[in-house]
């Protein structure tokens, strides 16, 4: 890569007034676009058919067999990308320290949470642990919801916290993930929730224990609805077997 390019491409990613190159693969873009044309083509949208209560890619029209099996403990969820690829690379990327990518996630999210979520009333984030954020130096769902917000309209609520760090959910089973997150979440503040339609923002949707979780304590506290939206979903859900992303 060329200097000048080089300087471009940290103006971008300190600078949300200026893009000069794609949030994906480097190459020079205008007009402050986030991704480049090619990018867009190969990026695996999940714009498709998809399960109408989880929002994973589906194979054909209807529920897909997990939500049958056990719905999420959201009314709806939707994601923008198929975990797989230059998609799960950004997410993993987003997460490693590539704090700039939150203003990617949030513009191509904002369409979504316009078509899908009308009617909610308000956004809020998964949140950490203060350990967990002081290690990451951010709490990048915050990041992106925050940017949401701006771009949508929509209330950012902070009404939650974590009460603990979980173990590793990489390799645990949904029924595992489940348990790890019991009594993990609590609301902070009652009266903000009650009666409100609230999005949760988050980052990847896997076995959505963790969505499911934070969903469940915030409906106690009196939110009328709870959804959610990620940047990325994984497509094949494995109820009795291992996760392995």
């Amino acid at each position: 890569m060329k200097f000048i390019d080089r300087i471009r491409q940290a103006i971008s990613r300190y600078d949300g007034t200026h893009n000069f190159t794609c949030d994906n693969c480097g190459k020079e873009v205008f007009d402050g676009k986030r991704l480049c044309e090619d990018c867009r083509e190969e990026l695996p949208y999940n714009n498709r058919a998809v399960c109408p209560f989880c929002g994973r890619r589906v194979k054909e029209e209807g529920a897909c067999l997990d939500c049958k099996q056990k719905p999420l403990g959201v009314r709806k969820a939707r994601s923008l990308w198929i975990h797989e690829g230059d998609a799960a690379k950004l997410v993993r990327l987003y997460k490693s320290g590539n704090k700039y990518l939150f203003r990617l996630f949030a513009e191509e999210l904002a369409p979504i949470v316009g078509r899908e979520f009308t009617d909610a009333d308000a956004l809020t984030f998964v949140p950490m642990t203060e350990k967990a954020q002081k290690k990451r130096g951010y709490n990048q769902t915050y990041l992106i919801a925050e940017d949401l917000s701006k771009r949508t309209g929509k209330e950012l609520l902070n009404v939650a916290e974590k009460r603990r760090d979980t173990a590793d959910q990489r390799e645990l089973t949904r029924a595992e993930r489940e348990k790890n997150m019991e009594g993990v979440f609590r609301v902070t503040d009652r009266k903000a929730v009650k009666g409100k339609r609230i999005l949760i923002v988050d980052d990847t949707l896997t076995t959505g224990a963790t969505a499911s979780a934070l969903a469940e304590v915030l409906k106690r506290a009196g939110a009328a609805e709870v959804y959610l939206i990620t940047a990325t979903s994984v497509e094949k859900k494995n109820p009795f077997g291992i996760i392995t992303e």
